[in-house]
């Protein structure tokens, strides 16, 4: 006999709205569609809900690949040191073959965010390269925008007291499951209605950036003094968008961006993180960077150097840009003051630029361009994409056109157009 779910202070109405979402809108799953779904073992209760959603929209077989909290640790504290430069090329391998034929692909995430933070940065920053370049063949899919894939969040514990370390265990967890509700706008009753809206005021910013044709973005505020240029065809995106299979999807939800491919020759001048970046259970603080000829030439940090360092040093596109992102100031996630120590979520409160690989969706005509056909245009390559945030209250872009002329795009944070 099945137990009774204790799902503690979460609300199993706004679980079951948040599955249906993403099989719906994140997803848009086909009927006879396979899905992929990745998870840890404190988000089973979202889990089963998806499942159970993706079946009853008509799916052909749902397989979850659980990772679990002391598993993870083990290989760090026990693991003999060749095992730090190994991965499961295998599983990788039948991912991609799974995507080659079709499958949709979801990710739930709800792990500790701190984690690793207590573990040798080295080996980390290793296990990530070596994981990078094993799941290369199924992450192509991604990146290349082949399949319709989606990312959403379930309130674990470990999670939530990182956020809210000074409430019980119930409080933090109620803070961060309403958190995550509210930016994935679950909380009006019909999220699939909103997000139709949402994705509507996306469509059209992208559009209007797409008429402008810009060559060139130009960062300023307070540490920042950035031009970005975008690559030759780029493509602006945001929202929901047709992926090569044609499926019509969310990749992330929330999302309050809109992205498109830098050139990763064209990137000048300095620029300052607005909010810290965490990655591999370390927090960055406090990122400045220089940027010469498209790549990283100078770097510090206030915390986590070394992991910066590392993750700049992971191969030769890692110190190049893959990404520029807008998010305005009055985001919901930015309003909300909240640190999620997630880039899901913190991406979307500022605007952001990302290291390493491009999409190749945000280059006119990338489903039928190689890689190197990519690489000409200015698209950027690494086994690593890493998001951080650099936009605030006090930030201004202007579009450069091709002429030389600006145009505002942002004003203090917001949208002048």
């Amino acid at each position: 006999m099945t137990q009774p779910e204790n799902l503690g202070p979460i609300d199993p109405a706004k679980l079951d709205l948040l599955a249906e979402l993403a099989i719906r809108t994140g997803l848009n799953l086909q009927e006879g569609q396979d899905l992929i779904l990745t998870g840890n073992v404190n988000t089973l209760p979202l889990v089963r809900r998806v499942v159970a959603a993706a079946y009853k929209a008509g799916a052909n077989v749902v397989t979850p690949i659980l990772s679990d909290d002391e598993i993870t640790l083990a290989k760090f504290q026990h693991g003999h040191d060749a095992a730090f430069d190994a991965a499961p090329a295998w599983l990788y391998e039948g991912m991609a073959s799974a995507y080659a034929t079709g499958a949709a692909r979801l990710a739930i995430l709800g792990d500790n965010p701190m984690l690793l933070a207590a573990q040798d940065s080295t080996k980390v920053s290793r296990a990530g390269k070596a994981n990078s370049i094993a799941y290369k063949p199924a992450g192509k899919h991604i990146t290349n925008f082949d399949i319709n894939w989606s990312i959403i969040a379930y309130p674990g514990l470990a999670w939530a007291k990182q956020m809210f370390p000074d409430l019980d265990d119930d409080a933090a967890v109620a803070r961060l499951a309403d958190a995550i509700f509210a930016a994935a706008r679950v909380d009006g009753g019909d999220p699939v209605a909103a997000w139709a809206a949402h994705n509507a005021n996306l469509a059209k910013r992208t559009a209007w950036l797409n008429d402008a044709r810009f060559s060139a973005l130009h960062f300023t505020g307070p540490g920042t003094d950035l031009t970005v240029g975008l690559a030759d065809g780029h493509l602006w995106a945001g929202g929901a968008a047709p992926a090569k299979n044609g499926v019509i999807c969310n990749p992330n939800i929330p999302t309050e961006e809109v992205f498109t491919t830098p050139h990763a020759q064209r990137v000048e001048g300095v620029v300052r993180a607005s909010k810290p970046l965490s990655h591999q259970g370390s927090l960055i603080e406090n990122i400045e960077v220089r940027f010469e000829g498209g790549r990283i030439v100078e770097s510090k940090t206030s915390t986590g150097q070394d992991v910066f360092k590392n993750l700049i040093a992971t191969d030769e596109g890692a110190a190049r840009l893959g990404e520029v992102a807008l998010v305005p100031h009055s985001s919901p996630i930015s309003q909300s003051g909240l640190l999620f120590y997630n880039t899901l979520f913190d991406e979307n409160a500022a605007c952001h630029i990302a290291l390493g690989q491009c999409y190749s969706e945000c280059i006119e005509g990338g489903a039928k361009l190689s890689d190197d056909d990519i690489a000409a245009k200015g698209g950027n390559s690494s086994l690593i994409h890493v998001d951080w945030m650099i936009g605030s209250g006090e930030t201004d872009i202007d579009g450069i056109a091709a002429d030389g002329t600006r145009i505002p795009v942002f004003r203090k944070g917001e949208w002048a157009q």
